[in-house]
């Protein structure tokens, strides 16, 4: 991994990996100087499939999406040819990569514009299940115009046995808000006030922290090992009707690895026209994850059925398509939907780079 710095038309970007690079990785040479870049929630997610698919995080409001901050790649098609993309170089390739998953080569290098961020004022909140109806209504409302600065998200979890959580309360279902307010960390509670103030908070873990701190405190839930079965769903809003799926299904989180998430992209992530990377859907407000992990396959039928139950009662709701890293491998039905007026020129850009398919266990844009 480098950890070097360049200024590559007055933005300060960095070259921190190579293929395999984590978010950990990243932030640890970023964080160094002060800088970092929308990243995702786990700091164990590798940097490369996020990006590709696009790149939802804690700074997705102020800063769009991790692909929207890509500026450079090299990469080796199927052809075995190595490629430089770029807004110069190879634009249509460029072009497809931030949005269009692992369909066109194998990214061997990426290189990103960064921005001022070192620490953040967050952490969790937990809340009582029967709280949780006027969580929800209060963070439609209030992340519609929230300062972009703010990347707060609520789900359901099974509370972990964490110190800061009363022990009597472990292994519980309950409403989580994570919450990251990259502005200046002076202005951080009161930033935070809201969230105290829609219901009474039963556990945090809140304050300033460096912002790879909030990024890997999660880690620890989602060993390697973990069966998966995931869904996901766009939204332009969070319809009363949405909100009375979340609480039925929510609840039901069956593993302290399986989560329900709201994760918000609008702010930055919105002002990108949906037609300039392959990531389409820039009308979407949120895009949730019903993510099923769990140690033991025995559970693979019922926790299964819980996210597939819980995406069912979802979806009615729910915008066409979904985020491309959040898929289980039976959505390949989703894909053209899910990049709407871009998919047609995805697969142009596949001809060109892979006709052979080569690249196809992931998400697949069929040539």
């Amino acid at each position: 991994m480098s950890g070097g710095r360049v200024v590559v038309s007055g933005m300060i970007c960095a070259q921190p990996g190579q293929g395999g690079a984590t978010w950990a990785d990243f932030n640890a040479a970023t964080n160094a100087h002060g800088l970092a870049t929308t990243g995702g929630i786990v700091s164990t997610t590798g940097i490369g499939g996020l990006t590709l698919g696009g790149g939802i995080g804690y700074l997705a409001r102020a800063f769009g999406l991790s692909c929207d901050n890509l500026i450079g790649a090299d990469l080796v098609t199927a052809d075995g040819e190595l490629v430089h993309a770029s807004e110069a170089d190879s634009p249509d390739l460029f072009w497809a990569i931030r949005g269009g998953g692992g369909n066109f080569g194998a990214v061997t290098r990426f290189e990103y514009r960064l921005h001022p961020v070192a620490e953040i004022y967050g952490g969790p909140m937990f809340y009582d299940l029967r709280d949780a109806g006027d969580v929800l209504r209060f963070y439609r409302d209030y992340i519609a115009d929230a300062p972009e600065q703010m990347g707060a998200f609520p789900g359901f979890h099974l509370a972990p046995p964490l110190p800061f959580i009363p022990e009597e309360r472990h292994g519980t279902p309950m409403m989580l808000v994570v919450a990251c307010w990259a502005g200046p960390v002076g202005e951080g509670e009161a930033a935070l006030r809201p969230f105290h103030e829609v219901a009474p908070v039963v556990a945090e873990h809140v304050g300033v922290m460096p912002y790879p701190a909030l990024n890997g405190a999660f880690d620890a839930l989602f060993p390697a090992g973990l069966q998966h079965y995931w869904k996901t769903a766009f939204a332009s809003t969070l319809t009363d009707g949405a909100i009375e799926a979340h609480l039925a299904w929510g609840p039901r989180v069956p593993a302290v690895s399986s989560v329900m998430h709201v994760y918000p992209i609008n702010g930055a992530s919105q002002r990108v026209p949906a037609d300039a990377t392959a990531f389409a859907s820039r009308d979407a407000s949120f895009a949730t994850v019903i993510g099923g992990m769990w140690p033991d396959p025995a559970d693979n039928e019922a926790n299964i059925a819980w996210v597939r139950d819980y995406y069912a009662a979802i979806a009615p709701h729910s915008d066409v398509g979904g985020y491309v890293n959040f898929m289980s491998g039976d959505d390949q039905d989703k894909i053209r939907s899910s990049y709407r007026g871009n998919y047609d020129r995805l697969v142009q850009v596949k001809r060109r780079y892979d006709p052979a398919n080569r690249f196809r266990i992931n998400q697949n844009i069929r040539p």
